[in-house]
């Protein structure tokens, strides 16, 4: 199980948005070794890490969580945007919450121009897709 683990930690840190079906891999395959057990299950694990190893690589999604989180730890960040706080309770919309929120889903290709950063940090951007390692061929390629 300590193998698969790290399959699976390897396959979301190292290998992440570069080939996000390497996770399904991973987990897939660590559930087998649970359900499955050893002898056996060294197969699984070895198809899992080589899958996981020629996969392409990017640590954009890493890079992007560490960097808002430690903007949440070291900075003033704001207040969320009023129009995509939820109204879960009575009164709540006669305060703001919600008014002028745009439903994607209403819209093409469910996308829909609207502020979701507070004001304080419009323009700030967490994940940079990794053009590199999404264009490198897998090593047995």
């Amino acid at each position: 199980m300590f193998l698969a683990r790290r399959i699976v930690i390897c396959a979301a840190e190292d290998v992440g948005m570069a080939n996000p079906n390497a996770l399904v891999v991973a987990n897939s395959a660590m559930q087998a070794v649970h359900m499955v057990g050893m002898p056996e299950a060294r197969i699984i694990l070895a198809e899992a890490a080589v899958y996981v190893a020629q996969s392409k690589k990017s640590n954009a999604a890493y890079l992007g969580i560490e960097k808002a989180l430690s903007d949440v730890k070291s900075k003033d960040t704001g207040d969320v945007p009023m129009h995509i706080r939820n109204a879960a309770a009575k009164g709540m919309e006669e305060l703001g919450y919600a008014e002028g929120y745009l439903y994607p889903h209403d819209f093409p290709n469910h996308m829909v121009k609207q502020q979701y950063l507070p004001d304080k940090m419009l323009g700030t951007v967490y994940y940079k897709k990794d053009e590199t390692a999404e264009n490198n061929k897998n090593f047995n390629n």
